[in-house]
C-alpha cells in the first residue's frame, strides 16, 4: 500500500536518524495515511479513499464533493 494521500497528495519525506555520536543515516518520515469510506449522497454510493489527517480536516472544512473536485484538478484522482 503506497503511503500517499489521495486528497492532498502528501507522501513521505526524507531525513536523517541522528545518533548520540551525531552519526547520520538516512530514513523516511511516513505520513499518517489510512483508508476511509465516505458516502456521496449525490451519487448514492460509497467510495474508499486513502486520506491523511490533513485530508480529513480538509474534507470536514470544504466538504467531500469540493475536496474530490480539487484533487481531480490537481491530478491526484482520476
Amino acid at each position: 500500500m503506497s503511503k500517499v494521500c489521495q486528497i492532498t497528495g502528501i507522501s513521505y519525506q526524507n531525513g536523517n536518524n541522528v545518533s548520540h555520536s551525531k552519526r547520520r543515516t538516512k530514513r523516511r518520515f511516513l505520513p499518517n495515511v489510512s483508508s476511509k469510506k465516505f458516502f456521496i449522497p449525490e451519487e448514492n454510493r460509497w467510495v474508499t479513499l486513502k486520506v491523511s489527517s490533513a485530508g480529513l480536516r480538509l474534507i470536514d472544512k470544504v466538504g467531500l464533493r469540493e475536496a474530490v473536485r480539487r484533487a481531480e484538478a490537481n491530478g491526484l484522482l482520476k
